[in-house]
């Protein structure tokens, strides 16, 4: 059995302290402890990941990596930095961002300034296998914001809450971090165009310019 046979059950959502305990325990070598964080997380992360990869198979691949991954390494989790969901959530994208260079998966999405995915005009949309590798060109804490509203389809306030952080600070980063990748998006098109574009055709000896 995998974890992601596992039954959730219908709870009331774990507080940061009795999370972090959970985190603590499996550290120590408690299984149970394990499944008590996919009983919790499990459904988020696997929404998540669906959303970014596209096929909720394979992102029953990855969340079953990303929690064995949390088994070797719960000791590294440090609940000054964030939250046990926002530790688990980057990690889950993470896997999934490595999946879709991987595979170069395509998929079209737009994010606007309150940080909520959309169906958007395809000529406008980048591809996420070209936006990808532009995202991690970005500094940390503006492609934390940008993919997990980008790929995850969070809210500000949900990526607020997933990282610890006021929800000002999340727009604030999901702007500066739009105009770099936009920036960054029309320079790789622009290259790409020069890239494409026919040579002009060498001048013969004694031609002048505009002699046919």
């Amino acid at each position: 059995m995998t974890l992601c046979s596992l039954r959730m059950t219908e709870r009331l959502p774990m507080d940061r302290s009795a999370a972090t305990k959970l985190v603590r325990a499996v550290a120590g070598g408690d299984r149970n402890a394990l499944g008590g964080l996919y009983d919790e997380f499990g459904g988020l992360l696997l929404a998540i990941g669906t959303r970014i990869v596209g096929d909720r198979a394979k992102a029953e691949d990855v969340l079953h990596d990303v929690f064995l991954e949390v088994w070797r390494k719960a000791h590294t989790y440090d609940p000054g930095r964030s939250s046990v969901r926002g530790w688990l959530v980057l990690r889950m994208r993470s896997r999934c961002l490595d999946y879709i260079k991987s595979a170069a998966v395509s998929r079209r999405r737009t994010i606007d300034i309150d940080g909520r995915t959309s169906d958007a005009d395809p000529e406008r949309d980048a591809d996420a296998a070209k936006v990808a590798p532009l995202l991690e060109q970005l500094p940390t804490e503006q492609r934390q914001v940008l993919v997990l509203g980008y790929f995850g389809g969070m809210s500000s306030r949900e990526i607020a809450e997933a990282l610890a952080i006021p929800i000002g600070t999340v727009k604030s980063r999901i702007a500066a971090g739009l105009r770099k990748l936009r920036a960054d998006v029309n320079e790789s098109d622009a290259e790409s165009d020069a890239e494409s574009a026919p040579a002009r055709p060498a001048r013969r000896p004694g031609e002048k310019d505009g002699a046919p």
